[in-house]
């Protein structure tokens, strides 16, 4: 089980500075969680995660399920209680999320090409009404029906599957079946997303059986008054933590109403978790509302693209200008790859199509990313924000 201990509370925002202890370790928060979709941070090894100052990861339940990974690591041939921190060489707190957000990704994000946060369609806005289902995924009362992007096979997850791989995965923090809820919904379609999630909650708390810490997950959209009566749930139920989840809205100002709405019916004093949100310029801003920790893939998916984040904003290392330059990266930076290459090695590498570069970029991005949510627990401790 977790401990969390709040020791500093701002008296300018509701930002906060904690300290999360797990078996496996402390996390100063707030702090980014990097994601380890498939039990590693993309080009880099658990080591390099760890040197790029990460002090959490994500991994995710629905495609390691898929993969098996949960059968691998629960085997008795391994040890029992193995699990996923010794297979990749992680011995550091770990999450599991609990498949929840590919009913969304796998489905309407798919069919549409939506995230999260407000995005339009070519024709227009999307609206997904009480009776939508997504064409590759069949959601019911009781559970979601997949497809596996492996080998075609049906998949069945409901909330016992869920919580039972996540215990086979053996993270530290492990969140409840939800459905993640898709932007441009009716009400009538997130109201019957609340009522399923609340009820889902139920069985996630009453299927656990591991020492595990399971987060539970408020939905509610756009919503105000659907939002609280999630929130209101999910706190009064018994979860070690709590998981802001579905979409934010339409635009970042709606991200923050939401979590106003959502953060004052949580227990304080237990950590909360924003899901799939973090790009550099809404840390701040998540932070002082009040999020403890929050996930996303934009250091590692834009690392592997040829983008590199610096002091001075995002540079597209693609463009050939920078193969006569000779600087490095950032030059704050104290990261192994701004201390050793420069920027026209960089772009060399890209234009080479040579694979090296995304780790150096990847672990750049992480380093630089985990550097900044440091410099914004300074400013909580010296009365900044």
């Amino acid at each position: 089980m977790i401990e969390f201990k709040i020791f500093k509370k701002s008296k300018k925002s509701g930002s906060r500075l904690g300290i999360l202890k797990t078996a496996h370790g402390e996390v100063e928060t707030p702090s980014l969680v990097p994601v380890a979709t498939q039990a590693v941070v993309k080009t880099l090894t658990s080591e390099e995660a760890s040197a790029a100052k990460c002090q959490i990861l994500i991994a995710n339940t629905f495609h390691l399920h898929v993969r098996g990974v949960d059968k691998i690591v629960a085997a008795p041939t391994q040890g029992r209680g193995s699990g996923l921190h010794n297979f990749m060489n992680w011995q550091q707190p770990l999450m599991t999320d609990s498949g929840g957000f590919q009913v969304f990704s796998l489905g309407f994000g798919h069919d549409f090409n939506i995230g999260k946060i407000g995005y339009f369609s070519k024709n227009g806005k999307i609206i997904i009404d009480k009776n939508s289902q997504p064409k590759k995924v069949k959601i019911t009362s009781q559970g979601v029906y997949f497809r596996s992007p492996i080998n075609g096979r049906e998949l069945f997850i409901e909330p016992k599957e869920s919580i039972k791989i996540q215990e086979s995965l053996g993270a530290d923090i492990i969140f409840a079946f939800d459905e993640c809820t898709p932007p441009f919904s009716t009400r009538a379609y997130i109201e019957q997303v609340v009522k399923r999630t609340n009820e889902w909650a139920k069985i996630c708390i009453n299927t656990k059986k591991s020492f595990q810490s399971l987060f539970g997950i408020v939905q509610g959209s756009k919503y105000q008054d659907l939002r609280t009566v999630s929130a209101k749930y999910i706190n009064s139920i018994g979860f070690d933590g709590f998981g802001i989840g579905g979409d934010l809205g339409e635009s970042k100002g709606d991200t923050k109403k939401i979590l106003n709405w959502t953060l004052p019916h949580l227990d304080e004093s237990k950590p909360r978790h924003l899901l799939g949100i973090g790009k550099i310029e809404d840390m701040e801003n998540i932070i002082k509302s009040g999020i403890d920790t929050f996930d996303c893939t934009v250091p590692t998916h834009y690392g592997r693209r040829g983008i590199a984040f610096t002091n001075v904003g995002k540079l597209d290392l693609n463009k050939s200008i920078f193969l006569k330059d000779k600087k490095p990266i950032d030059k704050n930076c104290d990261c192994f790859v701004c201390q050793n290459y420069k920027r026209n090695y960089i772009t060399h590498l890209i234009k080479a199509g040579e694979i090296t570069v995304m780790r150096l970029l990847t672990f750049h991005n992480l380093h630089f990313f985990n550097t900044y949510v440091e410099k914004i627990r300074e400013k909580i401790k010296n009365n900044q924000i």
